[in-house]
């Protein structure tokens, strides 16, 4: 070989673009996909089979709690290292995490802490939501702003949750400042009134096993507040994501919302999609406790319909990872009443899978959608220019994906830190075999190739829908 100009060619691979899939090669150079050609001539010092074999952009997850201390003051069980490393492994080659604030802290502070953390650790590309719980302090008239500009312009509120809710008051002059500096809002909407006023009844009536949690959580808190959100975004013009949409009647809000031109996207997890609220019988339910709780078949078959018309446009993990004993689940102890078990479980490995699985090897959605709603809606929705294609000019992050590989999950047989795999017994036909981040191989048949820390922050770019 003399002097190629690519580093590394990936050759006869089916390659899914925004016009469809055509077999091709690509030549990456520096890092970027230099060329999309039928046979390129040149060789190259890295060179990559993949024929009969899907050539997708390499997911964006950008919904991902990672190294972050929970409101009520709990760790998760994932590193920046073992997260990123969970992701590589299941095809995702970009993560948005969150910078989460608790009352009293500085905002710049918070954003700087966790970018240390993942500079440290981060094996891929990642980008930060500002959970934000504190305004006072300058922290929405002087830090905020001063972030955005900087390229942090998601933010995510809660309306629910002691410590970090905000009130209605408080969310109207936050969705002022998004709207003015080109932010995007993100909202974890469940109304707390509904489930403050249900949990106290459950709790009063003895009703504390962990199946209950879902009950504490009654569809009408997700309905109003999605309805109130839409509404706040309409009267204030600004843009917003409603996050892990459960129910068919949200789904339906949100459709209605977009129909009368409010700027409100949205997004569901495979957790909804593949579970339904009877997994809260099964042994060891606290495994499955999530926040809004899986639902009925009905509002599984609402959200298929709505990713198929566009109402939802990006699936999302919400990788929140807990361990099933007194460090994450059971801090406080195996038989705490549901409302003091925490709430999350794993996803970043499994949610490509699992879609690939539903919408291409079983599904008629088909690989183009596919893509489109696990990398190139989540990048084009936060602004990150260079991610979830597979363009010219694009970073060369790519998931060679084997159509026919089959395997059904085990108790425990992901690459994070969380100890168990909440989808254990179900079996995916279609998996990566080869991921690259940045042109760099990160994982080839099932090996790790990354090194701690060559993961890289992305800024966001000012969106305007």
């Amino acid at each position: 070989m003399t002097n190629s100009k690519y580093d590394t060619i990936i050759r006869s691979g089916m390659v899914v673009t925004a016009s469809g899939v055509t077999k091709a090669d690509i030549g990456i150079e520096a890092e970027k996909i230099a060329a999309i050609e039928q046979d390129i001539a040149d060789e190259a010092a890295v060179e990559i089979n993949a024929s009969g074999l899907f050539v997708l952009p390499g997911g964006v997850d950008t919904h991902c709690h990672i190294e972050q201390v929970s409101g009520a003051g709990l760790m998760n069980s994932d590193t920046f290292e073992s997260a990123t490393r969970s992701a590589a492994y299941g095809g995702t080659t970009t993560v948005v995490s969150f910078a989460a604030q608790h009352p009293g802290y500085k905002m710049r502070q918070v954003v700087e802490d966790y970018a240390g953390l993942a500079e440290k650790g981060a094996l891929i590309d990642y980008a930060f939501h500002m959970i934000v719980a504190d305004t006072g302090d300058r922290n929405l008239a002087d830090d905020i702003p001063a972030l955005i500009a900087q390229g942090h312009r998601s933010i995510k509120i809660f309306t629910t949750y002691d410590k970090v809710r905000q009130d209605d008051e408080a969310i109207l002059n936050i969705l002022d400042v998004a709207k003015r500096e080109g932010a995007l809002v993100c909202f974890h909407a469940e109304n707390d009134g509904l489930i403050r006023n249900m949990t106290a009844k459950l709790l009063a009536g003895g009703k504390t096993a962990p199946k209950y949690h879902a009950v504490s959580h009654p569809r009408e808190a997700e309905i109003e507040a999605i309805d109130r959100m839409c509404r706040f975004a309409e009267f204030t013009n600004a843009r917003i994501m409603i996050f892990h949409v459960s129910t068919r009647e949200g789904a339906e809000i949100i459709r209605q919302a977009r129909a009368r031109g409010v700027q409100v996207q949205s997004e569901t997890c495979p957790h909804y999609l593949f579970m339904t609220v009877d997994i809260l019988n099964s042994e060891n339910p606290a495994r499955f406790l999530c926040s809004p709780p899986q639902r009925l078949a009905y509002d599984q078959e609402a959200l298929w319909a709505a990713i198929s018309d566009g109402t939802i446009e990006l699936v999302t993990s919400d990788h929140a990872p807990y361990r099933l004993d007194a460090s994450g689940k059971f801090a406080h102890g195996v038989d705490a009443p549901f409302n003091r078990i925490a709430n999350g479980m794993p996803g970043l490995e499994t949610r490509l899978p699992l879609m690939f699985n539903a919408m291409v090897s079983e599904g008629g959605l088909g690989i183009e959608a596919f893509a489109r709603i696990t990398a190139t809606a989540p990048a084009q929705a936060f602004g990150l220019e260079r991610k979830g294609k597979i363009a010219v000019g694009f970073d060369a992050d790519i998931a060679i994906w084997d159509p026919e590989r089959i395997h059904t999950y085990g108790p425990n047989d992901l690459h994070d830190n969380v100890g168990y795999n909440p989808f254990e017994g179900m079996t995916v036909k279609g998996a990566p075999t080869t991921v690259l981040s940045r042109g760099e191989i990160v994982v080839q048949d099932s090996l790790l190739h990354a090194e701690i820390g060559r993961g890289k922050w992305l800024k966001m770019v000012a969106l305007t829908k």
